[in-house]
């Protein structure tokens, strides 16, 4: 189950989350994933300094994820798709996408949203 984090909103949501998960692809189509701790500065996402295989993979495929795991088991993580640019040692994320996304437990049933009934939407 997922649910659609407003981007107006995503500074705040972050404050919920630790470290992220930055995901890259290399020519060969291949993840390289590395842990971050991205700091949302001017409406974007910004990573102080990434390895030589992330800068490379991200110039040459700026499409990029950052994923946020839960803080504690059945939470939810948070999904950040963005467009990266250099930024000095590290890399600027623009934000293009986010949604906090859950495996739904057993008991789960989707209501009308297609939300399972411990959903909460962020809204603006």
């Amino acid at each position: 189950m997922s649910i659609t984090v407003d981007l107006d909103m995503l500074a705040g949501t972050l404050g919920d989350f630790s470290f992220a998960y930055l995901v890259t692809v290399g020519d060969d189509y291949r993840a390289h994933t590395v842990a971050v701790d991205p700091v949302m500065t001017g409406g974007a996402l910004v990573v102080a300094s990434v390895g030589n295989s992330t800068r490379r993979n991200a110039g040459a495929h700026p499409d990029v994820t950052l994923v946020w795991p839960p803080r504690e088991p059945g939470g939810y993580t948070l999904i950040v798709d963005g467009t990266a640019a250099d930024a000095g040692a590290g890399l600027r994320i623009e934000p293009v996408g986010a949604v906090l996304h859950r495996k739904p437990g057993p008991d789960s049933s989707p209501s009308a949203t297609g939300c399972g009934d411990d959903c909460v939407p962020l809204s603006g």
